[in-house]
Parts: C-alpha cells; structure tokens; sequence
C-alpha cells in the first residue's frame, strides 16, 4: 500500500462520490454549446476548409498558397480586453465576437496578407450553452466579414477561477502575402499621403479608462440615453469594431493605387501605432481639422477631465485604419473607399524627419518614425 500524499492519513468521504459536474465542470453544456454554433460556423467557411467540425484540429488546404512565388505566412492573436465586462452586464454576446476577428485580421492584414483562418478561445466560469453559442455567432459573422474561415476552436470552464457569468475571449488568426507584395515601413517614402479610415466608436481599446469615467466617476447607466450619443451608453460601448480587411485588400491589390503600408489603430493610438510602420528617417504630420471623432470620446474627456493627450495615446479618437499610399494613388484610394462605403480622407504627408524630432508618442514596439497631430479637431 502506497503512504498517503504529505504522509497525512488520506479518509474517504462519507458523502456523494465526487465528479467532473459535481466539480463544477459540465461536460454535457458544453456538447450542447457545440451543437448550437454549428449554423453559425458553417458561414464562415472557405473552400480550403477540410473536413467538418469537431475534431481535434482544424484543417486547411495550403496547397492555395502554391500561387504565390514566396508565401510568407503571417499570424497575430489578441483578445477584446474589458468590453467584455459592457457585454457581460447587459447580457449581449452576439457582438462581442466581431470585435475579436477585428482586432486579429486587422492586425495582420497591414502588411498585405490576406486573412485564411482563426480558431478562438473562451473560458467562462460555466458553459450556458446559448451564451457560447451567441458569443461564437459573432466570431463566425466576423470572419465572414473578413473573407476568412473559422476552423476551430475551444470553450473552457473554469469554476472557482471565474464566476459563472464571467468569460473572456481570445483568438488566433493566419494570413499569407507574397514576399514581393509585403508592405511595412521599408516602402514608405517622403511625400507619401496618410489616409484615415473612420472608426466605428470606441473599437475594442481604452475601455477600462472608458468604464472608469462613464460607469464609476460619473455613474451613468449602460441603460440610460445619453443626448450627446443618440442612444444607450450600453448601445454606444458595444458598437462592434469595424473590420478593415478587405478594405485594405482591395487597395493593396489594385492596380491603381500605391499603397506602401497600413496601420491598425488600436492601443496607444493614433501617433504610436501609425509612427511603427514609417521608416526612422520620416515624420507624419497630422491635421486634427480634417475629421470629428466620435462624441463617445469627448464625453470621456470632458466627464473624467481627461486631457487631450491621454485620450489620443488611450483610443483611436475615430480613426480606425490608416493607409499610407503614394501621392499620385490618393485619389483613386479615396474613391475606391468610397465605393466600398468607407468614410475615408487625408489626414497628412511624410516629411524627412528633424534633428530630435520624437512626435507625439514613441512608435508602438520601439522601432519607426514619429507622428506629431496639430490643430484642433473638426465639430
């Protein structure tokens, strides 16, 4: 007979054997769960999708990539940071997936890579069958957005850890661009045109600062109408994330247009994010007159008396994507845009940069130009 674990005498219990359920971890929830997606995954698909759902894998047909002459795989995962929370206290999951496909192809479709597949992840104290299901409905309409297919996935329970009404998401995605049609940083030149493409709100960063002021300081309701917004503060916060890819696509793939690099706006803003795909040599000078941010981000300010540069390192102050394209291309961009239904215009031009010139914030990751925003914006 083996010594019992820390030689303490090991005494069975006189009550109900103990179980996986009884644990707090419900098997049979979760199969329902899956059952339930089923629809909504099924229009997210690819022809390069192999097999059905359910195993433990997902599988995609790679032999696509043969058209290309140096595939270079591309990959980013992410999450949706605190607006789960908005979602959470207003029992609405159905959105909270979009925000989560945006927030990875936009990432990787900057550098010219055409999103293939995600798999995402959520854990939640206990698996409600419906929740999950709502949850990945969103998923499934974000990759169908994308023009991308959701291949797999996991739900996890996790008792004791969250409470039951409580999740997180996150996901993975891969994309794949020629070598030769990589964009970035090495592309741009002086005299390049940045052009903005208009948010949809808040996106899917800045919103523990955006809590803090609108829920704690200034107690509003998720329920309550707010003037300045035209609707509920819960209908204004989860605004689901606008996805950019195939936007951003079709002006890397036309023929008409020069575009040398993109910049997902998301945390650290407008001026970190947009000076890490300019070269070190250049500056961006942006024009605050050009457009006006969403009200969402004035009453931020104006309730928490947030300065104007904490907002524009927090959020992405109605400018969601960014497209850096040659002079002679702005034109044939902004109408393709147009034609695509994105509300698009010139936010400024690359310059050389000056002796010392750091801009308005460091670029995001260490390494780029600088970007400095003057002016006052647009009412």
């Amino acid at each position: 007979m083996s010594e019992p674990l820390s030689g303490q005498v090991v005494r069975a219990s006189s009550g109900t054997p103990a179980t996986y359920a009884a644990a707090g971890v419900d098997v049979e929830a979760g199969e329902q769960a899956v059952a339930l997606m089923k629809a909504s995954i099924a229009r997210a698909q690819r022809p390069e999708v192999v097999g059905e759902m359910g195993g433990f894998a997902g599988l995609f047909d790679v032999s696509v990539i043969a058209q290309y002459k140096r595939p270079l795989l591309a990959t980013s995962t992410d999450g949706v940071g605190t607006k789960v929370v908005v979602a959470q206290r207003m029992n609405k999951h159905d959105t909270i997936g979009i925000d989560l496909v945006a927030m990875v192809v936009d990432d990787l479709v900057v550098c010219g890579a055409e999103p293939l597949f995600m798999t995402d992840y959520i854990a939640t104290g206990k698996v409600v069958p419906e929740r999950i299901a709502a949850i990945v409905s969103g998923i499934a309409e974000g990759c169908r957005q994308a023009g991308c297919a959701l291949v797999g996935g996991e739900t996890a329970e996790h008792p004791g850890l969250l409470a039951p009404d409580e999740y997180d998401v996150a996901g993975a995605g891969t994309g794949v661009v020629d070598a030769d049609d990589l964009l970035g940083p090495d592309r741009v030149e002086a005299g390049d045109v940045a052009i903005g493409m208009r948010a949809s709100g808040l996106h899917s960063n800045g919103y523990s600062l955006a809590r803090h002021v609108l829920l704690t300081t200034g107690q509003l309701g998720l329920d309550q109408h707010v003037d300045v917004l035209g609707r509920t503060l819960g209908e204004e916060l989860l605004e689901p994330t606008r996805i950019y890819a195939l936007d951003v696509l079709d002006l890397a793939r036309a023929s008409d247009v020069e575009a040398h690099a993109f910049s997902h706006v998301t945390g650290g803003g407008l001026a970190a994010n947009l000076a890490r795909v300019l070269p070190a040599h250049l500056h961006v000078d942006i024009d605050r007159s050009t457009w006006a941010p969403h009200a969402v981000f004035g009453l931020v300010g104006e309730m928490g008396r947030v300065p104007l540069p904490e907002l524009e390192k927090t959020f992405n102050m109605g400018v969601g994507m960014i497209a850096m394209v040659a002079p002679g291309s702005v034109d044939a961009a902004l109408a393709r845009l147009a034609a695509r239904g994105v509300d698009a215009w010139v936010l400024g031009t690359a310059r050389e940069r000056r002796d010392g010139e750091t801009g308005d914030a460091a670029a995001k990751g260490g390494n780029g130009g600088s970007v400095s925003l003057h002016g006052a914006h647009a009412h």
